[in-house]
């Protein structure tokens, strides 16, 4: 659940000369609230709500001249949709309509996260090598941790060469969930 402070930040950057709207929706699942963030046509996030994640929100909506409301439309319905699936163990790879805000490197690393299949690992450094970036396994961490559609975009899927978890924006218990769920078909 949204804290008031948070939902009252939100409001506070919305912005009467925005000329674009997009939507926004609280989505109950059993790691926790997502707040998933869509226009007609995308989805732009779907993330775990922590308050470093409202600078990332503040950012999109600013790049996209974009004013956030509280209401549901049809990307948003089919996020939550197929987010219910994912958990319930039903749906192992996502159809939703996404939109990639990023560098191009970022969106680079995002795309190879993609390929990943359902229920299998990777390390920082395979992803590093699938992109063509053999020694930036660093740089690939920065951009999965900078990924605004976790689960959808399965960063959680990347893990240390040594077989430890690494990082996950949303908590390592978290990722642990998400592991779990997905090896226990």
């Amino acid at each position: 659940m949204l804290k008031d402070t948070q939902k009252n930040h939100l409001a506070l950057i919305n912005k009467d000369d925005y000329k674009n709207s997009f939507s926004a929706q609280e989505i109950n699942t059993p790691i926790g609230t997502i707040i998933a963030i869509a226009d007609n046509k995308h989805l732009y996030t779907c993330c775990h709500i922590k308050d470093s994640k409202l600078q990332s929100i503040e950012k999109l909506l600013k790049t996209y001249s974009a004013k956030l409301t509280f209401q549901k439309n049809n990307i948003l319905e089919k996020t939550k949709f197929e987010l219910d699936q994912y958990f319930n163990k039903s749906l192992e790879k996502f159809s939703i309509p996404l939109k990639l805000t990023g560098t191009e490197f970022q969106k680079h690393v995002w795309q190879e996260l993609l390929k990943i299949p359902y229920g299998k690992t990777i390390s920082y450094q395979q992803e590093a090598i699938n992109i063509g970036k053999p020694t930036a396994f660093r740089a690939v961490a920065n951009a999965n941790g900078k990924n605004l559609l976790p689960i959808i975009i399965p960063c959680h899927r990347v893990i240390n060469a040594n077989g430890k978890l690494g990082g996950y924006t949303g908590g390592l218990e978290k990722k642990e969930f998400l592991l779990t769920l997905e090896k226990n078909i």
